[in-house]
């Protein structure tokens, strides 16, 4: 049900929001890592290299910071309504910079995307080219946020921060009709997620790998919890009680190659990794799971996370309330 004016006058605090987030982790949580591995599933299967999207996302966040400076605010289908965005005064060196990748790494992907069709340089500018890969007009990721934040509604309404829960249809409504704004803090926010998570695996393959490991154990323990409260727990309660549980079962190498997209050579050498640097243990079944201590290193970026999650949140309840 669409809330309108009259029902509610009072603008949403990203506090409560936050607040509510921490407080019911063991629900919105999983819900969330979800949405993220199903977001950079898509993201590798298109360039099946996360720096380049990484830099094609970039290009587009400058567009959508340029409209929101000069106060312009597009629509889904207006910006959309063309197949190419133009990015002025293009700078490699920015581009490396911002997006913590080696000068030379940076300017070869750039060449290896105008290769792909994906962008084409125009003097001093360069030309995100949508129509050669789906993905860059992100569709799927409107519809994946719409339904998480429908979901995440109805938990605010227990929590009398909302009055009705807010469907998908009327949230994605929302976004695409304030696309141009809302969009920029989308991007703003997964490119601060893949930054830190990069800054702490210097991988993000072996991120991507290790977060697939992170989805499976949540949903395994949704499945073997004895704890008949698993839904209520907080972010350190639900790590505590259930999320270690010897009972829940691991993943193996296949099937993170088959679930992430990347090849299974690959998969295994940065499963290595994760070994030796003790973020993942390993089983006799060849099973992999998270141990103790990588799950205590995280922390503070799973903190950060969680309060650019509810920034970005807080902004879309407060427009589809209005």
């Amino acid at each position: 049900m669409v809330i309108t004016t009259s029902e509610t006058t009072k603008q949403i605090n990203y506090k409560d929001i936050l607040r509510v987030l921490e407080d019911n982790y063991s629900v919105i949580g999983p819900i969330w890592l979800n949405h993220q591995v199903d977001w950079i599933n898509s993201n590798y299967a298109s360039y099946k290299d996360h720096d380049k999207f990484l830099i094609i996302i970039y290009l587009i966040k400058k567009t959508l910071d340029l409209y929101s400076k000069n106060s312009v605010k597009l629509s889904y289908d207006q910006l959309y309504s063309q197949d190419s965005v133009e990015i002025k005064k293009f700078n490699v060196i920015e581009v490396a910079k911002n997006n913590n990748i080696p000068k030379e790494s940076a300017r070869r992907k750039i060449i290896e995307l105008e290769k792909m069709g994906t962008i084409k340089r125009n003097k001093a500018n360069i030309i995100v080219d949508r129509s050669t890969h789906p993905s860059v007009a992100p569709m799927k990721s409107l519809k994946r946020t719409s339904r998480f934040l429908s979901l995440f509604s109805n938990i605010l309404v227990e929590d009398k921060i909302l009055k009705y829960q807010l469907s998908s249809t009327h949230l994605e409504k929302i976004i695409k009709k304030n696309y141009s704004y809302i969009w920029k803090f989308y991007y703003e926010m997964q490119i601060s997620h893949l930054l830190g998570y990069k800054k702490v695996f210097n991988d993000l393959e072996i991120f991507h790998i290790y977060g697939t490991c992170v989805v499976n154990q949540h949903l395994n323990t949704k499945i073997h919890s004895e704890n008949k409260n698993v839904f209520k727990l907080n972010r350190t309660e639900f790590i505590k009680s259930i999320y270690l549980s010897k009972k829940i079962q691991g993943i193996n190498a296949m099937s993170l190659s088959d679930i992430t997209g990347i090849p299974r050579a690959t998969v295994v050498r940065k499963l290595r990794i994760l070994l030796e640097q003790k973020y993942l243990k390993i089983d006799n079944k060849k099973h992999y799971k998270l141990t103790d201590s990588s799950i205590n290193r995280l922390i503070p970026l799973q903190s950060t996370v969680l309060t650019n999650l509810a920034n970005f949140s807080t902004k879309i309840f407060n427009l589809a309330v209005l």
